[in-house]
């Protein structure tokens, strides 16, 4: 019986994965509360691809197991920081304008729909999949949005009919995104844009802060970089537009209360700090350069469609 090759590498493929940082936690679904403070957690040990420099967690939690986390993820803080999240949600439909004007938008894990209700204020016609029942049922109430009970996964839509998709903080919480990436593209019409925000794992903060990065977490299972984005979408039928950072913007005292995740007792006196200042309720965006933003468009043909004299090398 030949050996196991071990797991191949969820961006580029490759199976030249080796151990990077052994942050592995308790398995559990209280740890898949998407807005978690156990900052330097995960569900299993991260692994490092030497190909394309991708890392995911090894082993991932169940499907299973993702499935119940995420219908039961509720966040009253997420609420009460609206107009910063209606602010992250205008800069990145600003981005995706340069590339493609308002028709049908698919936010794919919308939330609370800040994202999709500010589009259609700008002419798009939104649409939402969202598996929590909390963030879905504010979306429909609340908001009016249509959005569907369903995680891409299983979610069933006319091929063709988008003119742009938008995964937030989606991918990096996927077991095979090269799975997801191909189905959203068949929702894409000819020329579709998908534009993607998440935590990157490349930059400068991620890189000195190893295994304590903030964006390390039990709910995270991929670990992107620009490149292993970029090659990811490319061997699924998108070529890379444009990329750049991406910054979030929250009250000054919602950042100093997420940093209790170090530190319980510093980020208590912050935050006295900052309400004695009145700066606890200003909306502020730090751009540490660990989150990114890539706009992509639907190519006319996946690497798995091309012909292969297509593939060759000079």
């Amino acid at each position: 019986m030949a050996p196991d090759p071990g797991p191949a590498c969820a961006a580029c493929g490759a199976r030249d994965l080796r151990l990077r940082h052994r942050v592995a936690g308790e398995a559990g679904q209280a740890g898949l509360i998407p807005t978690t403070d156990r900052y330097g957690t995960a569900l299993g040990d991260l692994l490092l691809c030497s190909a394309c420099g991708h890392m995911q967690t090894h082993p991932p939690p169940s499907a299973a197991q993702l499935r119940a986390g995420y219908a039961e993820a509720a966040s009253d803080d997420y609420l009460e920081e609206e107009a910063g999240q209606r602010e992250t949600a205008r800069r990145a439909l600003a981005h995706l304008e340069e590339f493609a004007s308002p028709g049908r938008l698919l936010d794919v894990g919308c939330w609370t729909g800040f994202l999709l209700d500010e589009a259609r204020r700008r002419g798009w016609e939104p649409l939402g999949l969202e598996p929590s029942r909390f963030a879905r049922t504010y979306a429909r109430e609340r908001l009016g949005l249509p959005v569907l009970d369903a995680r891409l996964e299983d979610a069933e839509l006319p091929a063709g009919e988008l003119r742009a998709a938008v995964m937030a903080d989606v991918v990096e919480h996927l077991l095979d995104p090269g799975r997801a990436l191909a189905r959203v593209r068949g929702w894409l019409g000819p020329e579709g844009v998908l534009c993607l925000m998440l935590p990157d794992a490349g930059s400068r903060v991620a890189r000195a802060m190893g295994r304590r990065w903030w964006s390390v977490l039990p709910t995270h299972v991929q670990y992107f970089t620009r490149h292993s984005l970029a090659v990811l979408l490319g061997r699924h039928g998108f070529d890379v537009l444009a990329q750049t950072t991406a910054p979030k913007a929250f009250t000054v005292g919602y950042y100093l209360r997420r940093t209790s995740g170090y530190s319980e007792g510093l980020s208590a006196a912050l935050v006295a700090g900052s309400r004695a200042l009145g700066l606890a309720d200003r909306l502020w965006a730090p751009d540490f350069g660990d989150r990114m933003l890539m706009v992509a468009r639907r190519a006319p043909q996946s690497a798995a469609e091309r012909p292969r004299s297509d593939a060759r090398s000079a």
